[in-house]
């Protein structure tokens, strides 16, 4: 039988975390807690990122739900001495979207409606027990014993999961196409995360890890597939280390290799890392990069579902996208549908950034307001300062400025304002800004990341950061500008891939939204 404890002292595990001493942290709770002799009460343990960025460490004490942040090593014993012994919050350190009224403490952010994120910030991510606790690898007991694998593809079909790498394809449709085909098969998660500004696949991995396993395996178990590989980006050290431990856990456990769960499906698991590379992003580039080559895009057709990993079918899906699948596993597509938009449902895990009270992670409904993600979610513009525009679905992602604040954050809603969701991220800039700067880096990091395989994308990455620079240093004219405009439309329709076909959405939506600041920086 499980312990139970009187008080959980969780700290947050992440890269930025880390970096501000929270292993330091963490082994001081623990020492702090036997020298109390609170061991039997008090329990000390790892969680994955609570959705906070730039607060330094992280600590959540429940049951009280009270986060403190930028917690520094003399703070454990304050913490210890006036929370946990005499039931006292300590104001001072309490995150600063809460208030503190005596003993009792209120959100100011409004609660969010978890499905992936669902425990992270909340449970262990190395504990099977846990992961079980919160309603863990339901989904795969019931479509193992209940469900055929049609039945799973038509589940997933009629719950309308549209993939959230960024394109939006129904997953269920994309089972469909492999399902049926004979000889070996795989399904692969793609981690890569190559966007600028996005860090959610790498917060869910580190977050609840044992989610993307089941989902994962809930896809072979309805696709016929009996290998799944992880590419992650290997600069994800955090999270090819969760990943890789709860893989071995979950094989321990009978949750992957032969006959799972005592079934007749047998599935395992493999994580392989990648070297880095924006283009690797694309399913068929990362492809060729699992299979040791340089990571450059495949003609299509033949797709990666009738000829992936070694010309064999492959389905490819994101973390975020394949950790939905087991919410739906267990609750069913209606109940799924329920959740966000008639034609994008669901939710949708944001990355907010820049001026930004509170930047970090939110899972919200598809469909939710730009405004709502900005000064619900986020908390508002810093200092006070009125929005001046929003970057939304990274570098390959659109301007909207406040006129489109009212905009709904899902695929169809933003397509109607020639936006994209993209990869989730949402850079807030506010009036103080110039998003000249920022359309600037934007086109310096595609002409770095360009594969240099066909000379639409090799030569007009290049051509356009330079008229670029000669924006941001006075020397451009009108006529530049309109160059730049038809430049990237022409990459647009020639190039062989995402890559060079991606600087027209954010040099057109600029155009669209933010004329008139360019034209403050350009010759007459």
């Amino acid at each position: 039988m499980a312990k139970i404890f009187r008080t959980h002292i969780l700290v947050s595990i992440d890269p930025e975390t880390l970096l501000s001493g929270a292993k330091g942290i963490y082994e001081k709770f623990k020492k702090e807690v036997e020298a109390s002799k609170l061991s039997n009460e008090v329990m000390v343990a790892e969680t994955g990122n609570l959705g906070i960025s730039n607060k330094g460490v992280v600590v959540v004490v429940y049951p009280e739900g009270v986060i403190y942040v930028n917690v520094k090593a003399d703070d454990v014993t304050k913490i210890m001495n006036e929370h946990i012994i005499k039931g006292r919050i300590v104001k001072d350190l309490v995150f600063s979207g809460e208030k503190v009224s005596g003993s009792s403490v209120k959100m100011e952010l409004p609660k969010q409606n978890r499905v992936v994120l669902k425990g992270s910030g909340e449970v262990d991510p190395e504990s099977l027990e846990e992961y079980i606790g919160i309603g863990g690898y339901e989904g795969l007991g019931k479509v193992l014993f209940e469900m055929k694998p049609q039945d799973v593809i038509d589940a997933v079909k009629k719950s309308g999961l549209r993939g959230r790498g960024g394109a939006g394809f129904p997953t269920g449709l994309k089972w469909s196409f492999t399902a049926p085909l004979q000889g070996e098969k795989y399904v692969i998660c793609n981690a890569d995360e190559g966007e600028p500004g996005t860090f959610k696949d790498r917060l869910i991995m580190e977050g609840v890890p044992f989610r993307l396993i089941e989902g994962m395996t809930i896809a072979g178990y309805a696709i016929g597939a009996s290998k799944g590989f992880i590419y992650i980006r290997g600069e994800y050290a955090l999270s090819i280390e969760k990943v890789n431990k709860a893989i071995e856990t979950a094989r321990k456990n009978n949750l992957l290799g032969k006959n799972i769960l005592e079934s007749t499906f047998s599935f395992d698991i493999e994580v392989r890392k990648g070297a880095g590379a924006y283009v690797c992003g694309e399913e068929t580039s990362l492809i060729e990069s699992m299979e040791g080559k340089r990571g450059n895009p495949r003609n299509k057709p033949p797709f990666p579902g009738v000829k992936g990993f070694r010309m064999n079918p492959s389905v490819v899906n994101n973390v975020e996208t394949l950790a939905n699948v087991p919410a739906i596993a267990v609750n069913g597509a209606d109940w799924y549908k329920k959740l966000g938009t008639e034609k994008c449902p669901g939710t949708k895990v944001f990355t907010l950034m820049g001026d930004i009270l509170y930047p970090g992670l939110i899972e919200v409904e598809m469909g939710t307001t730009l405004k709502d993600v900005v000064y619900k979610f986020g908390g508002g513009i810093k200092e006070g300062k009125k929005f001046k525009a929003a970057l939304i679905g990274g570098a390959a992602g659109a301007f909207i400025s406040e006129k489109g604040l009212d905009v709904k954050m899902d695929f169809d809603s933003l397509g109607e304002w020639a936006a994209v969701l993209g990869s989730g991220a949402v850079l807030v800039m506010s009036e103080d800004r110039d998003p000249v700067e920022t359309l600037n880096s934007i086109l310096e990091f595609f002409k770095h990341e360009s594969c240099g395989k066909c000379s639409p994308c090799r030569i007009g990455t290049k051509r356009l950061e330079l008229i670029s620079k000669d924006i941001m240093k006075g020397r451009a004219t009108e006529g530049d500008w309109e160059t730049m405009k038809e430049l990237s439309y022409t990459m647009k329709l020639t190039s062989f891939c995402p890559l060079g076909q991606s600087p027209y959405i954010p040099i057109s939506s600029f155009s669209k939204y933010l004329e008139d600041d360019m034209k403050k920086n350009l010759n007459k």
